[in-house]
């Protein structure tokens, strides 16, 4: 019996790091969307790059394209299972409404540095606490889409070409490691009648490629890791 009580306990005390964990991911009192919640994704905020020998990154509007595709595409599958009613904006009202999408990036770099990293980055004034929004500025977003929350994604990727591929091997010779690439992503669920940041998260890593489909989906299931879904 006391074995098992110790097991139960700590059980329980993980679960309790698990939530933890979670509720720095959400806004405080918020844990889910209601069933058949209608959400507008923003035309996602996406950009990939070629990496030369010199690392220096050199936009591709090609891979581009693809990666908006595959990430839309991957983000329509995970929000239909979990019972969403997803409005996609367009491109021509992405145009209109560019400077909420500037605004989300700017925001959603400031969680990344302020609430998500570093503790000696932290602002006393938010307590720990995922309390941010995008203000009013969200208003044009609601009344176009019909929608009562918003997703927001910005992604950045890049891939070695042909002649950083060259200088890696190169330079591994002498025992220097130089990178292949990078992978950066946020994403934010916000509430549209409030501008509140309701769920957000962050993606850092030196792997993923959105230039495919398959892969495109790890990365959105990635970044989408704890999406608060319907129950």
């Amino acid at each position: 019996m006391l074995k098992q009580g110790l097991i139960g306990l700590l059980l329980w005390f993980c679960a309790g790091l698990a939530v933890a964990a979670d509720n720095r991911n959400l806004a405080p009192g918020f844990f889910n969307l209601p069933l058949g919640a209608r959400v507008a994704l923003m035309q996602p905020d996406i950009e990939l790059f070629s990496l030369s020998a010199g690392g220096i990154t050199e936009p591709r509007a090609d891979w581009t394209d693809a990666a908006l595709q595959h990430v839309r595409r991957a983000v329509r599958l995970k929000t239909g299972r979990q019972g969403l009613s997803l409005r996609e904006v367009s491109e021509d009202e992405a145009d209109e409404l560019a400077e909420i999408n500037a605004l989300h990036a700017a925001v959603a770099n400031a969680i990344a540095m302020h609430h998500l990293g570093p503790s000696n980055l932290a602002l006393p004034t938010k307590n720990g606490q995922l309390d941010w929004s995008l203000g009013e500025a969200v208003l044009p977003l609601q009344q176009r889409s019909g929608s009562d929350y918003a997703l927001f994604i910005w992604m950045r990727d890049s891939y070695a070409s042909a002649e950083r591929k060259v200088a890696m091997v190169a330079m591994a010779l002498l025992g220097v490691g130089i990178t292949a690439g990078f992978q950066a992503g946020y994403a934010s669920l916000v509430d549209l009648r409030s501008g509140q940041v309701l769920w957000f998260n962050r993606m850092f890593r030196g792997s993923g490629d959105l230039r495919e489909a398959a892969s495109a989906d790890e990365t959105v299931q990635t970044l989408l890791k704890n999406f608060p879904g319907s129950l």
